[in-house]
């Protein structure tokens, strides 16, 4: 898969910040998709070991999810651990692990923030922008915004709200199981974004894509 290069990742953490306030401009997040087009959908994630950063990306048939094509690629991690600033730690070693793929999926879902990003522009978003496809994040922990939990039964799901903007929704994708934060990342929007999550999951409480490239990206062989 090609991707044209968006910007330098090089950037000291200002000129990070700004360079997230002029991408998120960039952003479409009323794309509604179309879900019975869908084919292919990947999962997106990093792991970080001894300061080694390894992204998985694993592309499942859709509605089947099964799994199609595995990559992973590897190098030292580039920038530090700051929050908000996720994308520039995990950005370069996933536009590796991106350019690796022989498939090409419809839709990809993030480990991580869409929106839902004090400036609006998490990992799902800004790498929305290298690949010109839609993107979904879908977060294991609260980053930003308020909430009041949703119901406890598969599928409830409540509004995650900042300064009066709806960045995303806390979403219930078990029965009596912590929720996940779905926020859209690029050229989606929420309602379809979460109905593709429930579809995309089946025992666990993440979405198959994404507990599939977890469990690639957490396997640093020697």
């Amino acid at each position: 898969m090609h991707l044209d290069k968006l910007h330098n990742w090089n950037l000291t953490p200002g000129e990070a910040i700004a360079l997230q306030k002029q991408l998120a401009q960039q952003l479409i997040d009323d794309h509604p998709l179309d879900l019975a087009a869908i084919r292919l959908v990947a999962g997106v994630d990093v792991s970080v070991k001894d300061n080694v950063s390894q992204a998985a990306v694993v592309v499942l048939s859709f509605p089947e999810l099964q799994v199609i094509e595995t990559v992973t690629a590897r190098q030292p991690t580039p920038f530090p651990y700051i929050p908000g600033l996720l994308s520039f730690r995990e950005g370069p070693v996933l536009v590796d692990a991106f350019e690796q793929l022989t498939q090409e999926p419809d839709v990809f879902i993030f480990d991580g923030m869409g929106r839902a990003h004090p400036r609006r522009i998490g990992i799902a978003a800004h790498m929305g922008l290298w690949l010109k496809k839609p993107t979904i994040g879908c977060g294991k922990t609260h980053l930003v915004g308020r909430f009041v939990a949703p119901a406890a039964s598969k599928g409830s799901y409540s509004p995650l709200t900042d300064r009066g903007e709806t960045l995303g929704v806390v979403l219930r994708t078990r029965d009596n199981v912590k929720p996940v934060y779905i926020s859209v990342g690029h050229l989606a929007e929420l309602t379809t974004s979460i109905e593709l999550v429930l579809r995309c999951t089946t025992k666990y409480r993440l979405p198959d894509p994404i507990r599939a490239a977890h469990n690639a990206a957490g396997k640093f062989e020697r």
